[in-house]
């Protein structure tokens, strides 16, 4: 690298500390703006797929992130008008030991925070980030204070970005979840995410979530599908006219719901698909929900955050001018977000949607043909984010 920049980033989520990490153990002063007073992580727990691993173990925050989380080899749901297995996805049908790492949000959070401020990163709180200057790099905040001018802003405001002229389509369903205790007789596998289907109108899913700390209780995520039109009739409703749908779905799950008493227990995600495009103006770039938002189908929003903080580090630490190497992130993740934006706009439906048709040939012809060779290893790599080759195109190789 041939110069230290000066480098602002709007966000403090998880590609957002990511990328604080990575380009201040470059030698870059970085800053990031938080809105909270207290920087913290927002949303449920997640699969960490094999791209992300591979891009903490540069971090060197692998072996952490694995002995808090819990392995994840399997994909699982279950019609409940048919019968039949409709979704199942494993991740050794590519390679014997490829598998994902199920992790709560928090526990994520805090070991890229700990990166950032180790590496250097500067980060300010209570400095909600409003409009951005591309040409100057400029950063205004609410207060109408700026910041700045940096030798570059990084947009990591997420998938509600003010910096992103292109709106979100807000999707019809959304879900309600939850962080509860893992039910050790309750039957769940405890390295599978597991779900179940009423429809495409109705879905239950249950994973195992790791554990806070080191020596916490293991947890499991709990989600349920809802229309986010719906969400005001259910706070309103007694929370037991949900818990005997929930049940009426998924009966295994009473214990598991045990410790639901109120509706403030569940916490409610709405969901939005968009790209912006271009992600690069001026000396402003975009990385994770802030270029690319999609339904968390396929589990990708912190893996293809932690894919783009660490492309953007690449180029900036190959390219000595700013635009060329923005240029060069740019080309280095377009493929990849271009495959899973498409694969997330057309299975979303199929698992989250009121269709009545897309369910049927769910259940009777695509599930059939997902067991005949190769889909089950394409299955196996769509879930687990290798397809568009993405590691290698940042030059990186999977590190199992």
């Amino acid at each position: 690298m041939a110069t230290s920049l000066n480098i602002g980033i709007a966000g403090a989520g998880i590609g957002g500390l990511a990328a604080a990490a990575l380009l201040a153990r470059e030698g870059h002063r970085v800053t990031v703006f938080d809105q909270f007073e207290t920087v913290g992580p927002i949303g449920s727990g997640l699969i960490l797929q094999e791209t992300g691993l591979t891009i903490l173990g540069e971090l060197g925050l692998r072996t952490e992130a694995e002995a808090l989380g819990a392995p994840i080899r399997r994909l699982y749901g279950l019609s409940r008008q048919s019968g039949r297995t409709v979704l199942d996805v494993r991740y050794g049908s590519l390679r014997p030991a490829l598998m994902g790492v199920s992790i709560q949000r928090p526990a994520l959070f805090n070991l890229v925070h700990g990166a950032a401020l180790a590496a250097g990163a500067r980060i300010e709180a209570s400095t909600r980030i409003t409009a951005a200057n591309p040409e100057d790099a400029v950063l205004v905040a609410a207060s109408g204070a700026t910041h700045g001018p940096f030798d570059l802003i990084v947009d990591a405001l997420g998938v509600r970005s003010v910096l992103s002229s292109t709106p979100g389509n807000e999707l019809p369903y959304g879900a309600l979840w939850a962080t509860l205790p893992w039910p050790e007789t309750a039957g769940f596998h405890a390295d599978a995410l597991e779900q179940r289907y009423e429809a495409a109108s109705r879905m239950a899913g249950v994973m195992p979530s790791g554990r806070a700390a080191t020596g916490a209780p293991d947890t499991a995520t709990y989600f349920w599908s809802i229309r986010g039109d719906q969400h005001d009739a259910w706070r309103a409703a007694p929370l037991n006219h949900w818990r005997d749908a929930a049940l009426s779905l998924w009966p295994e799950t009473e214990s598991l719901l045990a410790p639901l008493r109120s509706h403030d227990d569940l916490t409610f995600a709405r969901y939005r698909h968009r790209t912006h495009w271009p992600a690069v103006a001026g000396r402003m770039v975009h990385i994770g929900d802030s270029w690319h938002a999609a339904s968390p189908q396929l589990g990708q929003g912190a893996n293809m955050a932690l894919l783009d903080a660490f492309a953007l580090a690449r180029a900036l630490g190959r390219k000595t001018d700013v635009r060329d190497a923005l240029n060069d992130y740019a080309k280095m993740r377009a493929l990849h977000v271009r495959l899973f934006q498409m694969m997330s706009f057309l299975f979303t439906p199929v698992y989250q949607s009121d269709s009545r048709i897309l369910p049927l040939v769910r259940d009777w012809f695509a599930a059939p043909v997902t067991r005949i060779w190769p889909a089950p290893q394409v299955l196996a790599a769509m879930v687990s984010g290798g397809l568009g080759a993405p590691l290698w195109r940042l030059g990186l190789k999977p590190g199992l």
